[in-house]
């Protein structure tokens, strides 16, 4: 019996598993069996048959379960190899945003160091929002102002935005200051002194209105424009 299930088990693993399900359709009991007079010979065939088709599903599961083990460890270890690709990655950019802040914070350190070396080489400038700021205390043309501004590094101040417009006109805005606007190319376009256009307008009521008045002035009330010739103070303007 055992050399018959060995074959036949042979046979179905070379067969293939679509024909073994065809060849098992068998009946592996009969009622009437079990009054009739045992039939030796049919007991043991219907025995083999039993026992042939319990070996067959037992290498049908086996081989879907060991395919079905393999699938899962390949899986499992590729999920192990993402989490690990993970945490580096984490870890990596934790490494940076750290980096990042010291370096910050350095840069700070740095620019305050720096504003503190130029309030001491030359008296009277400011540091605000890291620029430095002058405020003269003699009056010139808006030319002669801008050439003060640039031999120390500087030029006549550009105001961007409404924080440092408020910042000259709480701190200076009793005086009428030059700053470094200008329509004396093309009347009507004003740019500043880097060239760039004017965005932020903080125009005094009325202002501008003179065709013969190129060059603006700062003070509490807004912007003016005035004859570039006209002497008054000025305020220069160092970014760090």
């Amino acid at each position: 019996m055992g050399e018959i299930i060995y074959d036949n088990v042979v046979s179905t693993e070379s067969e293939g598993m679509n024909r073994e399900r065809i060849e098992m359709m068998v009946d592996i009991y009969d009622c009437a069996d079990s009054v009739r007079e045992p039939d030796f010979k049919t007991e043991t065939n219907t025995h083999q048959q039993h026992q042939r088709t319990v070996i067959v599903l037992c290498v049908l599961i086996n081989t879907n379960n060991y395919q079905f083990n393999i699938k899962t460890k390949n899986l499992t270890e590729e999920r192990d190899q993402l989490l690990t690709n993970n945490t580096n990655l984490t870890k990596e950019r934790d490494d940076l945003i750290a980096k990042y802040k010291n370096i910050t914070k350095l840069n700070e350190h740095l620019n305050q160091e720096k504003c503190k070396l130029w309030t001491q080489l030359y008296d009277g400038w400011i540091y605000y929002q890291s620029s430095l700021y002058f405020i003269s205390s003699e009056q010139k043309t808006w030319t002669e102002s801008r050439s003060y501004c640039r031999e120390r590094g500087a030029d006549l101040t550009i105001i961007n935005n409404k924080e440092e417009q408020d910042f000259i006109k709480n701190n200076y805005g009793n005086d009428k200051l030059w700053i470094g606007l200008t329509d004396i190319d093309e009347e009507g376009r004003w740019k500043w002194v880097d060239n760039s256009t004017l965005i932020s307008k903080f125009w005094g009521p009325g202002e501008p209105n003179g065709k013969t008045e190129d060059c603006v002035l700062s003070h509490k009330s807004g912007w003016a424009d005035y004859p570039c010739t006209s002497p008054f103070k000025w305020i220069c303007e160092r970014a760090l």
